[in-house]
């Protein structure tokens, strides 16, 4: 028997009736003759409402409190979803990220993953049973309670797979796969049948919410077949693959956004070796990420260096330049938290020119300005005003023909 590992989101989740269904959709799976391993997230809203209540105990509360808070959501789920197995006339065991040994880094949060016991959860499935595994969580080498990120589950369960030697990880969430844009925002939006592990994990780093990043990242070096689905439906959702068929009829295969975004600008600094390596590097040292970088040299041996971080990250990122601002001697701080980020992706740019000039004059059409501009071999991104989003990304959508491309 092959080994699936399944992974059902909070909304797949969210109720006592959803909890039952995915129970049954789990056991169907073990009956076709699979060893089924699963990770689930917290029901429905529960990290963010354990969140809110953390905040009203304390401004600040402490990062390993916060872990120990958060992580509780997920042991919920995991019970809940073993009980309603059981109740089929099944065999599930419940284990926790402590439990299975899931070690990670040393941070509460944003922790990553170094190394899976797969021991346990290989003499449960070997018992018979269905393994119901929690997501988002781990344990540090201090035996610490630590959280992979907001939307992590998705990473617990592909590197669950990639240990166990997994046939494929199946993503259940509440779409039926992934489209070439949100369809929320451009109703032409189609889905892909299939996408490559490169283009997943640019979209899922821009904005697109179907996949963690990380959890890509983690399929592609390990080569996991990973599949997208509904937990609603029996739709066959989107495969996300090594190479696609279609790399030279498709250009782009999707368009993002991201509104979780925030430019640092530092007017002033000496225009010497070394400067923006030393900024960087402190933030780098706190854990936060540093998305699109532009600098501007002056006429009086100064430069401007402005840069994008995730907003939540702001205020701890505003900390740490502020602190270097005396001893660099730069002029000023400026931060603006009203722009958004919004991106084409698409594998056939590496073989086709002129992608970027279409873009930017699609914006310029609907008179949306660009700030800064990002690109790699596969993707381009453009900061701009959040106010202009979701006309931003219809222009794009529209610019490449993405609701008439056959996925």
């Amino acid at each position: 028997m092959g080994i699936i590992v399944q992974k059902f989101g909070g909304t797949s989740v969210a109720d006592a009736t959803k909890v039952k269904n995915v129970a049954k959709r789990i056991v169907r799976t073990q009956e076709e003759g699979h060893q089924v391993a699963v990770v689930v997230s917290a029901m429905g809203d529960t990290t963010d409402q354990l969140t809110f209540l953390a905040h009203e105990i304390s401004a600040n509360p402490p990062d390993r409190e916060l872990a120990m808070l958060l992580s509780t959501g997920e042991q919920v789920s995991i019970a809940l979803l073993a009980m309603a197995v059981t109740e089929l006339g099944y065999q599930a065991i419940s284990l926790t990220g402590t439990q299975v040994g899931i070690v990670t880094g040393g941070f509460y949060s944003e922790a990553r993953i170094q190394h899976i016991n797969d021991s346990r959860i290989l003499s449960e499935l070997d018992k018979g049973k269905i393994v119901i595994l929690a997501g988002f969580q781990g344990v540090s080498i201090d035996n610490e309670i630590t959280t992979l990120g907001r939307g992590a589950s998705d990473t617990t369960a592909t590197a669950v797979a990639a240990t166990l030697g997994a046939d494929r990880c199946e993503i259940y969430t509440d779409v039926d796969g992934v489209y070439t844009a949100d369809p929320r925002v451009v109703p032409n939006a189609r889905k892909l049948s299939r996408i490559t592990y490169d283009e997943m994990f640019e979209m899922a780093q821009l904005g697109a919410k179907v996949l963690h990043s990380r959890s890509v990242e983690i399929a592609k070096k390990f080569d996991v077949p990973l599949h997208v689905r509904s937990s609603f439906g029996e739709d066959e959702g989107t495969m996300v693959v090594k190479d696609s068929v279609m790399i030279e009829e498709v250009v782009i295969s999707g368009v993002t956004s991201d509104k979780d975004q925030a430019k640092i600008s530092l007017l002033g600094l000496p225009d010497t070796p070394g400067i923006a390596a030393q900024i960087f590097q402190k933030v780098a040292d706190a854990n936060i990420n540093i998305d699109m970088i532009i600098q501007n040299a002056g006429q009086d041996e100064t430069a401007d260096i402005s840069f994008t971080v995730a907003e939540k990250d702001l205020a701890p990122t505003l900390g740490i330049v502020e602190s270097l601002k005396s001893n660099m001697g730069f002029r000023s701080i400026s931060t603006d938290k009203t722009i958004a980020k919004i991106s084409a992706i698409g594998i056939g740019m590496q073989s086709h020119v002129g992608i970027a000039a279409r873009m930017f004059s699609a914006l310029g059409t609907e008179g949306v300005n660009i700030q800064m501009i990002s690109t790699s071999e596969i993707k381009i991104s453009c900061a701009i005003d959040e106010r202009h989003t979701e006309r931003a990304v219809r222009a794009v959508h529209d610019e490449f023909e993405l609701g008439n491309v056959a996925s």
